[in-house]
């Protein structure tokens, strides 16, 4: 369930000092309703998830990764889609933040302490309101 790796990934933060927390973000079939055409691109969101990312775009303890399959000229376009309403990611399919730390080596694997990803169970239609919620506590 998305909310126990977000209170996981809050108290390790607040247990080890850490000044954020690292979110990778899918986007197809998780924040955008997938269309499966290459020549347009699909934008539409899913209920809730353009609050919870300019939520999570607010915030200074969250980094936020996309993490997409996405064609380079797509993630240009989602980039530019993205920051007119307010969602800013700081990296794509990256971590630069940590690349290798003692515990484990992350030079070609991302580290994130929150994966957002439908192949991962996650289900846009019940976990955004999810994640709203347990963000507004």
């Amino acid at each position: 369930m998305i909310t126990k790796a977000i209170e996981k990934a809050f108290k390790k933060k607040e247990d080890k000092n850490w000044p954020c927390t690292y979110w990778a973000v899918d986007l197809h079939e998780t924040v955008i309703e997938p269309n499966w055409s290459v020549e347009e691109l699909p934008t539409t969101f899913y209920p809730l998830a353009k609050e919870v990312l300019q939520l999570l775009s607010k915030r200074e303890d969250i980094i936020l990764i996309m993490y997409t399959c996405s064609h380079p000229h797509e993630i240009e376009k989602y980039l530019v889609l993205f920051k007119g309403i307010d969602i800013h990611f700081n990296y794509v399919n990256e971590n630069p933040m940590v690349i290798n730390e003692k515990y484990g080596n992350y030079d070609k694997k991302p580290y994130f302490n929150v994966l957002i990803e439908d192949k991962a169970g996650f289900d846009p239609l019940e976990d955004w309101e999810k994640v709203l919620e347990m963000l507004k506590k």
